[in-house]
């Protein structure tokens, strides 16, 4: 952004600083100017309100404009929803099979049993058939599969008792305790993502601009507010090229104000390692001297109250 701002203004500082800088060779000319906070949409949504309007005073956490979240509202009911059955699988894991449970597991084992002796005397007795020829072995193999099915049958059925009886594994539990926690970590996403199509003030601040108009949709990343922090501003300057080498951060400097009777004195907050436009190696000693280069001087508290945008001049060191 800064880079942008310093190929926009270029030219005009050249012209700004031949005129100036001839009268007075130690001084820089800018403008007073404030951080600025830029608030974008999350979400490709309409505006379906705006509680507070260009140029008001906001405090840091105060609601500004809505986006419409009827949409994220049912994506925050379904990972609840998925929440809570985690939830309750992991409940089920830890307490183990109910009482009913385990009796119809057992209920279940003695009438395969039952079953199974049934199964036995039938099987026993085609092969006392087949030795008098009364039956064919086919009805005899027959007998025997009914038999071996329902041993195997009844198998299942201890072992699944059993299970009920041992209850579940450790590493079952964790794999529940793991999808719970990815759960509510989806559920808190969303929850955010919704909290996020309400926008609040980050700072203490003046609204200087809402880009957007009520009932517009808007897409992701687009400006929907432009704060200025409510704060002392900084002079943006612009320091000639003979004077770059002796102007550091942290030294202070003497500010004036067109339109304002007393002086400050700020201190150099940062100082631009580039020009604001041709290259210095481009150019040769002489054309070097008309280089410029962007500075900051921070103003003290007693300019809060100073608008924005205000034409500064500052003392340079000599």
């Amino acid at each position: 952004m800064q880079n942008l701002l310093i190929l926009a203004c270029g030219f005009t500082v050249t012209l700004m600083l031949s005129g100036c800088f001839s009268s007075d060779a130690h001084q820089a000319l800018g403008t007073l100017e404030r951080d600025r906070v830029t608030l974008e949409a999350t979400a490709s949504e309409l505006i379906t309100d705006i509680l507070i309007p260009e140029g008001s005073p906001v405090k840091t956490g105060q609601l500004i404009l809505k986006l419409d979240n009827r949409k994220q509202l049912a994506a925050v009911a379904a990972a609840s929803a998925e929440a809570a059955r985690a939830r309750a699988y992991l409940d089920e894991m830890v307490n183990g099979a109910r009482i009913e449970d385990i009796a119809a597991a057992r209920a279940s084992v003695r009438q395969i049993e039952a079953r199974l002796v049934d199964a036995n005397k039938t099987f026993q007795r085609n092969e006392v058939l087949l030795q008098r020829k009364l039956i064919s072995q086919s009805e005899l193999d027959q007998a025997r599969a009914a038999r071996d099915a329902l041993k195997a049958e009844k198998n299942n059925a201890r072992e699944k008792l059993l299970s009920l009886l041992n209850g579940n594994r450790s590493e079952t539990i964790e794999q529940a305790e793991a999808s719970l926690s990815k759960a509510l970590a989806n559920q808190t996403l969303e929850e955010i993502k919704l909290d996020d199509l309400a926008l609040y003030a980050t700072r203490d601040s003046w609204l200087d601009s809402l880009p957007r108009h009520l009932g517009e949709r808007v897409s992701t990343g687009s400006t929907l507010a432009i704060l200025l922090v409510n704060e002392a501003p900084y002079a943006r300057i612009y320091v000639p090229e003979p004077h770059k080498a002796s102007l550091h951060v942290g030294d202070h400097v003497t500010v004036h104000i067109d339109g304002v009777d007393k002086t400050f004195l700020g201190q150099v907050r940062w100082v631009s390692l580039d020009p604001a436009f041709t290259p210095h190696y481009a150019l040769n000693e002489k054309e070097r001297s008309r280089l410029v280069y962007m500075a900051e001087v921070q103003l003290p508290e007693t300019a809060s109250d100073l608008p924005s945008g205000l034409p500064v001049q500052v003392d340079l060191p000599l």
